[in-house]
């Protein structure tokens, strides 16, 4: 009967330990981005102001 090899089970699991966490690190670094993101554009636009050194000119006739 052959000897099982449990180096190799333990590597398998470290590494599917490793891989999930980084998985959780590139969702928490997506949901930081999106929420800063969301707070530097505001929600309603900000009206433009207008004067009447911008406005057109009637040419003089």
């Amino acid at each position: 009967m052959p000897k099982v090899n449990y180096q190799y089970e333990k590597r398998k699991k470290e590494l599917d330990k490793k891989r999930k966490k980084e998985q959780k690190e590139k969702l928490k670094q997506i949901r930081k981005n999106s929420q800063t993101k969301a707070e530097e554009t505001p929600t309603t636009p900000e009206p433009k102001e207008t004067s009447a050194d911008q406005s057109p000119e009637k040419p003089a006739a």
